[in-house]
């Protein structure tokens, strides 16, 4: 995998790492138990501009590449997935329409403070009866005069309570299914617009997550991203991103937990040694080894194909799901290795499996995956 690095990706690591081991990891344990969401944490990111590196320098971006976003993405989430999946939604789902679709004045009103960390953005597609089924999404915006009237209700909206702005799923033309949904731009305070009710989670409780509601809301025709009937296929185009994304931080959680392991098995002894020295003990850390580092390499290598604008709608589908079911495997033999320790909240190891669960859902579960690998397996001509 470090053929694919150059020096400056390095680099970053380095100063990504540095700053998760001072800033996240002292403070992973507090966000997961208070469950309140870090705002100076999430400022000081955006003074290290980590929620630009995708966009360009005149909006205060870095200009970086896919490889760098990886890197974040794996790094933060070394330290904590709440910390990680606020900062992801941040960088790519929560900014990302209004880069490519949003006028000149949403972009210097909203997108440069967001990639300052002054603002917020967030992305809300998913409704109670339409997760993987976008087809079946009931939020609809009805064009009058010229204003776009929203009604619906959306679901698990990582950082709503705190959102400035959101991307919202609405359907145009039901009769169109999927293909009739179009993107929209809806700001905190519009009359009409509700946050709703915060759900309490399993994990990644530091990130919040809410409902979110519209009643006759209405926004100004501006505030339609692209042209109308185009909203899937935009929607389509960020989807290998998410997902080569958040195997990324599946590999951040996998690095942590196994490292957690490791060290644990050096230090606790039984039977007169340390249970390192057992190859109970050995079998399994190698195992988790291993699949780290196949979870690795397919993630680096599909963010390479995004790089350099190939067509990886299955490599990202792998790779997604490939890596989220390999953090969950290490993290759940992680705390086999802790014993009844792994049971305890004294030790981080707890947090990595309940947080793991988090990544097989977003971005399509697995069984959402399969179908689509299924589905392009038809377009390959070798294997």
């Amino acid at each position: 995998m470090e053929f694919l690095f150059k020096d400056e990706h390095r680099l970053f690591r380095k100063t990504v790492h540095e700053f998760v081991d001072k800033e996240i990891i002292p403070q992973a344990q507090a966000i997961d138990e208070s469950g309140e969401f870090p705002k100076e944490l999430f400022k000081k990111m955006g003074a290290q501009g980590f929620y630009g590196l995708r966009y360009p320098e005149e909006y205060g971006g870095a200009n970086a590449d896919t490889f760098m976003f990886a890197i974040l993405c794996e790094e933060l989430a070394r330290g904590s997935m709440a910390v990680a999946a606020s900062a992801m939604m941040q960088s790519l789902m929560g900014t990302n329409f209004i880069y490519k679709f949003g006028t000149d004045e949403h972009r210097e009103r909203l997108l440069k403070p967001a990639i300052q960390g002054e603002k917020m953005g967030c992305f809300a597609i998913t409704e109670p009866g339409a997760g993987s089924d976008l087809g079946a999404m009931q939020t609809t915006a009805v064009k009058d005069g010229s204003e776009w009237v929203l009604n619906g209700t959306k679901t698990w909206i990582t950082n709503g309570p705190l959102g400035d702005f959101f991307t919202v799923g609405a359907m145009t033309d039901k009769s169109k299914g999927f293909k009739g949904i179009d993107m929209f731009l809806v700001e905190a305070g519009t009359e009409g617009f509700t946050i709703g009710k915060e759900i309490h989670k399993l994990g990644v409780s530091g990130a919040l997550s809410t409902e979110i509601s519209f009643s006759d809301c209405r926004i100004p025709e501006e505030n339609l991203f692209g042209e109308v009937g185009q909203g899937f296929e935009n929607l389509g185009s960020i989807l290998s991103e998410i997902r080569v994304m958040t195997g990324a931080l599946s590999i951040g959680i996998a690095r942590a937990a196994l490292e957690q392991a490791f060290n644990y098995a050096k230090e606790r002894e039984a039977f007169g040694k340390p249970i390192i020295k057992f190859q109970a003990i050995q079998f399994k850390l190698a195992s988790m080894a291993t699949e780290l580092e196949a979870s690795k390499l397919m993630v680096y290598n599909t963010a390479w194909m995004l790089e350099t604008g190939q067509k990886c709608t299955m490599e990202a589908a792998m790779a997604k799901l490939f890596s989220s079911e390999m953090a969950n495997r290490v993290a759940d033999e992680a705390t086999r290795v802790f014993a009844s320790y792994g049971f305890s909240l004294e030790f981080p190891v707890q947090r990595y499996f309940r947080d793991a669960r988090f990544l097989l859902l977003g971005g399509g579960t697995s069984e959402i995956l399969h179908s689509i690998i299924s589905r392009e397996l038809n377009n390959v001509k070798e294997f």
